[in-house]
């Protein structure tokens, strides 16, 4: 249904035939039954609507560092600092004895 109202409006019918022009020589496409011309009219801005004065320009972000990225990846870092800090005073244990690595011990090498 929404093809056959979108085939049969009045934009998309066939305005003239198309003509082409190769080195002196004129082509009308019209000779070819199932060739046909289009006219496509672009759409209008609504009533209220302007149009920028100046075409935003777009930087690409270095290696997909943008701003936005950035700072919601040091609000995750923050979050994840104070949680390690929260379980290391229940526990009352350092982040690397909790995991099974002695600290605090020294090289033990013999001089």
């Amino acid at each position: 249904m929404a093809t056959s109202s979108l085939i049969s409006s009045p934009s998309l019918l066939p305005t003239k035939p198309l003509t082409i022009h190769r080195q002196n020589q004129y082509h009308n496409t019209t000779t070819f039954r199932n060739r046909a011309s289009f006219k496509v009219l672009a759409a209008k801005l609504p009533a209220g609507v302007e149009v920028p004065k100046v075409e935003p320009k777009f930087k690409a972000p270095f290696l997909g560092f943008t701003r936005t990225a950035e700072i919601w990846n040091s609000r995750a870092c923050m979050i994840g600092i104070i949680g390690i800090f929260i379980v290391e005073l229940i526990i009352n244990k350092g982040t690397l004895q909790t995991i099974g690595v002695d600290v605090g011990k020294g090289l033990d090498i013999p001089l």
